[in-house]
């Protein structure tokens, strides 16, 4: 285990090198330069350089006048080093940004997963011991749907209903326009209140793959020869189900829940931004339409490292709840 580990940290870097190459690349290209919007504007005032001057002085700044592999190297080693510098967008250093916006989609995404593994796997277990009958063909429509749903329209179908026609909740915003005169047990219930349109978004949405996949591996399982043996014994058919076949239905789903663990600190960046929900997608996406290399380049090198630990526990944990499978 611990040289597999070692090898896996050691290719880990290696991607992750790779990947991020990628990207600097590509924030490089981006159509939107903070560098050109703030040489412009600066070049406009009176007395000022001209545009070229400031374009000029700016890209030394920012070290964007090294190159796209040059440069690249630049902000590894800032980076290695801990120095992530300030975010263009916010003024303000990236890191404080980022805390500052991270831990509520933290637990926007902790809720969300929550509510998607109580309702998501009973579901699927239903529908696999009723296979073929009117419960589990209700309960796999509605699975196909909820992956069939687009986002967006299923936001603004919430809103509409409930924002619009019913008025039990604003529009977007975290806090309320009276938020400042409540107590702080108000100013919480306050939040949560304006969150519950943003989960719900989250829960639906992600629910349907995993009732399918929890419905195809509880199939797999009951039609396996120790369950046939287990019925044979003269086991109850509640007992077969949920000791023998359950637990072993668990098996790849805690591999899946390993595995998106890193998904709770990397944000809604659609449904935080339909929302107007302070949260890090939500900041992320500011930044990256303003052309902020340094909180982008932060926030996706973060992303990147919470993957690779991802697959590296999803693995790990599929070996711990299972003795049939030995890491070499």
């Amino acid at each position: 285990m611990r040289k597999y580990i070692i090898k896996r940290l050691f290719l880990s870097v290696i991607i992750f090198f790779f990947v991020m190459l990628i990207i600097y690349t590509l924030m490089r290209c981006l159509p939107t330069s903070y560098i050109e919007n703030v040489a412009r504007a600066k070049s406009q005032q009176p007395g000022s350089k001209s545009y070229e001057e400031w374009m000029a002085q700016l890209t030394a700044m920012y070290n964007m006048d090294k190159g796209i592999l040059g440069g690249y190297f630049y902000w590894l080693g800032d980076f290695f080093r801990g120095n992530f510098g300030d975010s263009w967008f916010y003024t303000i250093p990236v890191i404080d940004e980022f805390n500052k916006t991270v831990w509520l989609s933290f637990w926007m995404g902790l809720i969300t997963m929550f509510f998607e593994l109580i309702i998501a796997i009973p579901l699927g277990i239903i529908a696999a011991t009723k296979q073929y009958t009117k419960t589990d063909y209700t309960i796999s429509v509605l699975a196909i749907a909820f992956i069939s749903l687009p986002t967006f329209f299923f936001i603004a179908l919430l809103k509409l209903v409930f924002s619009v026609k019913l008025g039990w909740f604003d529009l977007f915003g975290l806090v309320g326009r009276y938020y400042e005169q409540l107590t702080p047990w108000g100013q919480f219930l306050d939040k949560a209140h304006h969150l519950v349109l943003p989960i719900v978004t989250l829960v639906v949405i992600s629910i349907g793959g995993l009732m399918r996949y929890t419905r195809t591996n509880m199939l797999e399982v009951l039609n396996a020869d120790y369950i046939r043996t287990a019925r044979a014994k003269g086991l109850s058919e509640k007992k077969v189900i949920y000791h023998h076949a359950f637990r072993n239905t668990l098996i790849p789903l805690v591999t899946i829940v390993g595995g998106s663990l890193p998904g709770l600190f990397s944000g809604a960046l659609f449904t935080e931004t339909m929302f107007s929900i302070p949260g890090i997608g939500y900041a992320s996406y500011h930044a990256m339409v303003a052309g902020d290399i340094p909180f982008s380049m932060f926030y996706l090198a973060f992303l990147a490292i919470l993957t690779l630990l991802g697959n590296l526990i999803a693995d790990i944990l599929y070996a711990v709840v299972d003795p049939r499978v030995r890491i070499a």
